[in-house]
Parts: C-alpha cells; sequence; structure tokens
C-alpha cells in the first residue's frame, strides 16, 4: 500500500438524488407527482390532523374491536381495525367475502360515535391541490372500504405492494399508473416503529428469499440498496410509493398506531384510494 492511500478520505456511499423524503407544510401536486416518477422516496407533511383529533380518534378506538390480518400470511401479528382487500385475496381476484365484511367495517367505523370521517379528512388534505378528484375507489361499480387503523407493534417484514402484480387485470374500475400508501400516525412509541424504505423493487429472483407461506422476504432481499428510515410523529402523514421494498420497526413503549390506505392515480387523473 502506498503511503498516500493511507491519508485518502473513504469514498462516500452512492446516493441517488432522487431518493430522499420530502417534507413540506401540506401535500402539493409536485409532490405527488413527484412520487409518482420516482423523483423521491417519500412525502411526509406534519400536522395533517391536529394533536387532539388525534387523542379523539385514539380515545374512539379504545373500545373497538381490534383484529389480526392473517395469522398465517402476517408474522409477527398485526393488529387492525377496519378490513383489508388483501384478506380477501383469492386466486388473484377479490374474494365475495370482502363485500359484507367491507359493510361490517363500515358499520363499525360509524359506530365509534366520531363526529367527522378520519379518512375523508385524510383525503381532502392529499386533494388541496390536486386538480383531480381524491375518492374512495370502485371494483365493479362497488365502493372499497376506505382504510383501517392499524397498529404493528412488532413491525412489518420486508415486503412491497403492487395492485397490478398482487391482482389478476385491474383491481380498480379505473386502471392505474402510479400506486402510492398512505399513513397517518394517531399514536406513536417511544422507541423503534420507524419505516424503512429501500431503493429496490421486486426482480424475479427475489422471490427465492420470500418467506414460507408468507408476504414478506427476508431482509437481505434488498442487498446493499439505499435506504431511508422515517420515524413517524403524531398528526404526521406520510406518502410513499410501495413498489419499493419498505418494512416497519418493532417499537416499544408505547402503541403505533395509524389510519392507513392505499392510493392509486387512474388514468382519468383522479387519486383513488382503497382499504
Amino acid at each position: 500500500m502506498r503511503l498516500s492511500d493511507l491519508s485518502a478520505p473513504a469514498a462516500a456511499a452512492p446516493h441517488d438524488p432522487h431518493f430522499s423524503v420530502v417534507t413540506g407544510p401540506a401535500f402539493t401536486r409536485q409532490h405527488i407527482a413527484d412520487l409518482a416518477a420516482g423523483r423521491c422516496a417519500a412525502v411526509a407533511v406534519p400536522d395533517v390532523l391536529p394533536a387532539a383529533d388525534c387523542a379523539r380518534i385514539l380515545h374512539a378506538l379504545e373500545a373497538a374491536p381490534f383484529e389480526t390480518y392473517g395469522r398465517q400470511r402476517v408474522r409477527p401479528p398485526v393488529m387492525r381495525f377496519g378490513v383489508g382487500v388483501s384478506d380477501h385475496r383469492r386466486g388473484g381476484t377479490v374474494a365475495d367475502s370482502y363485500w359484507p365484511a367491507a359493510e361490517a367495517a363500515g358499520r363499525a367505523w360509524q359506530g365509534l360515535g366520531l363526529p367527522y370521517d378520519p379518512f375523508a379528512r385524510c383525503r381532502e388534505a392529499l386533494g388541496r391541490d390536486w386538480p383531480g378528484a381524491v375518492e374512495v375507489g370502485r371494483r365493479g361499480g362497488r365502493t372499497l372500504a376506505p382504510g383501517v387503523a392499524r397498529e404493528p407493534n412488532d413491525g412489518f417484514q420486508v415486503h412491497f405492494d403492487e395492485a397490478q402484480r398482487e391482482f389478476r387485470g385491474d383491481l380498480l374500475d379505473v386502471p392505474l399508473v402510479a400506486q402510492f400508501a398512505f399513513n397517518l400516525y394517531l399514536s406513536v412509541p417511544e422507541r423503534g416503529g420507524e419505516t424503512v424504505i429501500w431503493r429496490h423493487r421486486w426482480h424475479p429472483s427475489d422471490e427465492s428469499r420470500r418467506l414460507p407461506d408468507s408476504y414478506g422476504y427476508a431482509e437481505d432481499v434488498v442487498g446493499d440498496a439505499e435506504s431511508v428510515a422515517i420515524t413517524p410523529a403524531v398528526g404526521e402523514a406520510l406518502l410513499l410509493d410501495p413498489r419499493n421494498f419498505h418494512a416497519v420497526r418493532p417499537s416499544s413503549g408505547s402503541r403505533r398506531i395509524a389510519l392507513g390506505f392505499s392510493m392509486g392515480l387512474g388514468i382519468t387523473g383522479d387519486l383513488l384510494t382503497w382499504g
């Protein structure tokens, strides 16, 4: 080794300037367009709901019957209030069981006695600067569930979400050209609970790293891909592209509860959501 090598600075880790978290006071059309085009990793907006509103929703949820996602597929277990279409996927399509479950979930949310629809408030925040509509998506003319409250205190495995790969044909009546995941944090843990996003999208070779009978993958599936870690904050909303592999770290100290839904950009220019 030459003496000059000893004093040479270490090479900086490669960084994609388009893979970063953008923070702003509100969601803008540019934010959403940039995320759809891959010009950022995620968009974070603080105080989408005031802390008092988050506390009110949490208080209403204290008596709500949280259930787990399918325990065989989702390990460690994740608690949720509401219904997700992923638990009713059969043979690449939406099973008939989804519709009565969605209706029951709607009645359960109404039974909380909240003076407003919290998912509607989230859609309003997303649509303030969007030129098209922001509304719950439809399948076969029937409206899907608007979202769920999730409590992943033990975390989510490394995974990706992409309706195009999970369902045959189009999930919604309107074909999608981009997909997003939305979370608004009602309660955050004292330790852990970060959302980690990797600059890695699914490749056929990744299936060798899928965990048995699971939605998730071994963490080495992402290799040395660049990543960002985002610590949740009460009232903050996070919008990300779930086609990038992502995970939620285990947490402790208090409950990690967020309102969440999927969202797609339709060929009509509208933003369409579903639980």
